[in-house]
């Protein structure tokens, strides 16, 4: 198990260059905008959270193929994999047109959210322009899950740490202006991530093209007809999969949303914080796509027991690097806030809410690496409930109450500390109710009759 914990751990840390790499896209551009003005920051806030709403949901419709290729891999099926990815494009043409409506048309969702009419310019503009990279970025993730499922996610990281290069200097230049070009504000970071997404792209179509370790999957061969069976198989996976993102980030996103209502300085401190959990999320993440990916392919080669194994491993590894970072951003939750603005009531109140994303952190590393292995099991359906139950329901309904309304004999809070708490609470339930799938599943699995490759479902 050593040799196990050892492999997920070198894939886990390269995953976790590559989505720093695009986590400090967000990170630049929150900055950027937080120096060009206080309002540009707020019009980030908002139109960020409605744009990763969207592209995070569709992004887990692809991301949750990475156990079918997987299996494979760990079945030897090379062709199959390059038929399934072909049969995959027409899921990300779909999933493309489907997502660009909403950004194209914010402007019910705006006056739903009673988004300051000041800041529904600069947010439009953010949208309409992320719109036409949303293909781009999506293609990208199949190249990325695919890389992932076959145990090089190094050919990822490699083109996200060289996109940064990229990204950081058109931020500044788009944003302030320069060199003849007029100062863009909050949009102009919305233009720098357009050409990044279509480089990424590029370059992950040269690598498939060039790269020897692709050669087996017989990629570049006419792409056959869409196959109903095959593409109604992704969909059960893929939508549960997708639809729980879409609740877990609405949940987190939509905070951004209903704080705006309580002014620009609100809602830049909550984007700072939002930005931190974003940054700290990215290292349960890493290493429940690594455990997800291993887990998978023990599967497919036929070893259950050694697959549930390095599931529990994984757990408790996530368990003891969520507490870690938890304290430490305690401990610095000042200085974090200090980095990024120098307005001091922006600051005080940023600090405040960092303590928050604290504990939010200890329950979203558990959760995380939980719901990544269940989907190995094919348990879709349950996460989505619980998600939907304790998520929307005493997350965010929870913070509203808190926030606006009061609760249990307490007067509102008209604060973004509200939210924060409802969901670090919801957020620690989610992850013992995972749990306890996880120990079903696990339990379960090596009873049924051709568990390896059962169909999704539960």
């Amino acid at each position: 198990m050593r040799h196990e914990l050892a492999t997920i751990a070198r894939h886990a840390l390269t995953v976790l260059a590559g989505q720093l790499a695009v986590m400090a896209f967000g990170v630049a551009d929150t900055i950027v905008a937080g120096r060009y003005s206080e309002e540009a920051l707020a019009a980030l806030s908002i139109a960020s959270a409605l744009f990763v709403s969207v592209y995070v949901a569709l992004m887990g419709v692809l991301q949750a193929l990475m156990p079918i290729w997987a299996q494979q891999h760990g079945a030897g099926e090379g062709a199959a994999i390059g038929a399934s990815v072909r049969q995959s494009l027409y899921l990300c043409a779909a999933a493309s047109a489907l997502g660009m409506a909403p950004l194209l048309s914010p402007g019910p969702v705006l006056h739903w959210a009673d988004v300051p009419p000041a800041l529904h310019g600069q947010v439009r503009d953010y949208l309409a322009i992320l719109a036409w990279g949303l293909p781009a970025a999506l293609l990208f993730r199949i190249y990325s899950t695919l890389s992932q499922a076959l145990g090089h996610p190094q050919l990822v990281a490699w083109l996200q740490l060289g996109a940064l290069f990229i990204k950081l200097p058109l931020s500044v230049w788009f944003t302030f202006g320069g060199a003849g070009l007029a100062a863009q504000g909050a949009p102009g970071c919305a233009w720098a991530t357009l050409v990044v997404n279509y480089a990424l792209l590029l370059l992950g179509v040269a690598m498939l093209r060039r790269n020897p370790i692709y050669a087996p999957l017989r990629l570049w061969r006419r792409p056959e007809r869409p196959d109903r069976a095959q593409l109604a198989g992704f969909l059960r996976l893929g939508v549960p999969a997708g639809l729980a993102i879409l609740v877990e980030v609405t949940s987190f996103t939509l905070m951004a949303l209903f704080i705006a209502r309580q002014g620009t300085l609100a809602s830049a401190a909550h984007q700072i914080a939002a930005n931190v959990a974003a940054v700290l999320y990215m290292v349960p993440l890493s290493l429940a796509i690594a455990a997800s990916a291993r887990v998978s392919f023990w599967r497919g080669a036929g070893h259950e027991a050694r697959a549930a194994a390095v599931a529990w491993h994984s757990l408790w590894l996530a368990a003891l690097l969520g507490c870690a970072l938890a304290a430490l951003l305690w401990l610095l939750r000042a200085p974090v806030a200090a980095l990024y603005t120098n307005t001091a009531e922006v600051r005080q109140l940023a600090a405040a809410l960092l303590a928050w994303v604290a504990a939010y952190h200890m329950a979203d590393a558990l959760q995380t690496l939980c719901i990544f292995v269940l989907r190995s099991y094919r348990v879709t359906l349950a996460p989505l409930a619980v998600y939907g139950v304790l998520l929307w329901g005493m997350g965010l309904a929870g913070g509203y109450a808190l926030a606006y309304r009061g609760m249990a004999g307490v007067a509102p809070l008209q604060s973004p500390a509200a939210f924060w708490m409802a969901s670090a609470a919801a957020l620690a339930l989610v992850a013992l109710a995972f749990a306890g799938l996880l120990r079903w599943a696990t339990r379960a699995v090596p009873f049924r009759a051709g568990a390896a490759l059962m169909p999704p479902g539960f």
